[in-house]
């Protein structure tokens, strides 16, 4: 008997614990979907929502936000202009603070933003900056959760991600993910954390493991902008503001179809085909994709997921990498989604240019004999600022058809910049702006025909 057989057979059943207990809490509070007071739910928005509701009864949550984005700014001009000691030998942050002049001029706008939504109104600041259809969705509605949401899933994330879940799933789906998606079989759990839980969720997880070198560029830039799939709760949302929840099995089962082929197609085109399979910072991780000889793939998942489980289950070093983690977000993400979401909504609301934009997809929809062509080219790209306009838009037009069309497509074009499109510019993932947007063009292209296909055959 080899040393690794004996191994497997000298496992203790406090190894197998350290690794199943945490694991299997994380799939409960993070992808087992529930129904509360009627509302289809995951545990980690229970959590989130009664924290925003308990904090919120002492202090709003904006003040909070303020204070983090302001400081954020700060410590970025400081280390800018001066690079003091104390920053410096900071890890955390000298992260944060250290950063280009195209991103501390981001920064920068977010803080101002930030502070100009908050107290537009009583300073008699253009309404277009605070008002609920742009800064004022982003911070009180989308950062006034996130903030909770961040802080919630940083303490929750690591038992999907630091307890040998990923290793033992990605032994069993590496033969599935790795010839259709060219991707690790452990990317497939941000898939299913988004569409259960949320997709900030997804992205989080997927910068977090590109970070510490288990994806690299080209597969967390897929996994980013492909497999961070919107949430089964916001499908509902959308499907309710066109007034099809009758059709939702029908809707669903379209965006999935949809969805599985922009993720055939889109990774494999430019640009996201372009991207490097480099590391962040040069660092690599063994996945243990190869099996061993002498091993099953069950027991070469427990051997991963036994390994990891011992080097994470130190209770001081999962809190600190739960406060680095939290502190992260909150002070590098938040102020890029302040100043990106803003500026994109107030673009939308103030210049034609979406509607410029859909104007290339009118003779599309005509051709694929859409009712009403005219009026659905303009929500073909305003997705793009927000996912939920376009549903909106299409309980004006009055055809449930062409209704139906544009909430699918909402859905399935995926990135959107007043949340994961700002999540994922303001992270590490090394997709860029114009990236994005191109992404976002292919995707409507490629999932149009399908949608409009499955769309006539029940209208």
């Amino acid at each position: 008997m080899n040393s690794d057989q004996e191994l497997i057979q000298n496992r203790s059943a406090k190894d197998i614990l350290l690794f199943l207990l945490p694991s299997l809490l994380g799939v409960f509070l993070l992808m087992t979907p529930l129904v509360i007071e009627g509302q289809s739910t995951v545990m980690v928005s229970v959590i989130a929502n009664f924290l925003r509701q308990q904090v919120s009864n002492f202090i709003p949550i904006y003040y909070l936000v303020l204070f983090i984005i302001t400081f954020s700014t700060i410590i970025a001009l400081i280390y800018r202009f001066s690079k003091p000691t104390w920053l410096e030998s900071n890890r955390l942050l000298k992260e944060v603070a250290d950063i280009s002049p195209l991103w501390l001029l981001v920064r920068v706008t977010g803080c101002v933003l930030a502070w100009l939504v908050a107290f537009g109104r009583i300073w008699g600041m253009p309404e277009i900056i605070w008002s609920p259809d742009t800064g004022g969705l982003i911070l009180f509605n989308l950062i006034n959760g996130l903030f909770i949401i961040f802080l919630v899933a940083a303490f929750i994330l690591p038992f999907l991600t630091e307890f040998g879940l990923l290793e033992y799933v990605g032994v069993f789906l590496t033969p599935f993910m790795r010839p259709i998606f060219n991707l690790p079989g452990r990317s497939a759990v941000d898939c299913v954390a988004s569409w259960i839980g949320d997709g900030t969720i997804g992205v989080t997880l997927t910068n977090k493991q590109y970070e510490e070198g288990y994806y690299n560029a080209r597969e967390a830039a897929v996994i980013s902008t492909t497999f961070s799939a919107v949430s089964i709760t916001f499908c509902l949302v959308v499907v309710e503001n066109i007034n099809m929840m009758d059709k939702f099995g029908f809707f669903y089962l379209t965006t999935i179809v949809a969805g599985i082929a922009c993720a055939l197609i889109v990774p494999r085109i430019w640009p996201l085909s372009g991207k490097a399979n480099t590391y962040y910072l040069g660092k690599s991780q063994d996945i243990g994709e190869d099996i061993p000889v002498g091993y099953s793939k069950h027991q070469w998942a427990m051997e991963l997921a036994i390994k990891k489980a011992r080097t994470n289950g130190n209770p001081v070093q999962y809190l600190k990498s739960a406060l680095k983690t939290v502190l992260g977000l909150w002070l590098s993400v938040i102020p890029s989604i302040m100043a990106i979401g803003t500026l994109v909504l107030i673009v939308s609301q103030t210049t034609p240019i979406f509607e410029w934009l859909g104007f290339p997809f009118r003779p599309i929809l005509q051709l694929l004999q859409v009712p009403l062509a005219d009026q659905a080219a303009s929500t073909m790209v305003i997705g793009f600022a927000d996912m939920v306009v376009p549903s909106i838009m299409a309980a004006a037009i009055a055809n449930p058809m062409t209704q139906f069309i544009i909430a699918c497509i909402s859905i399935v074009q995926l990135i959107y910049m007043s949340e994961t499109g700002a999540v994922i510019l303001g992270s590490n993932l090394p997709v860029s702006f114009t990236e994005i947007f191109i992404i976002f063009i292919e995707r409507t292209l490629i999932s149009l025909p399908i949608i409009v296909l499955m769309a006539h055959l029940i209208f």
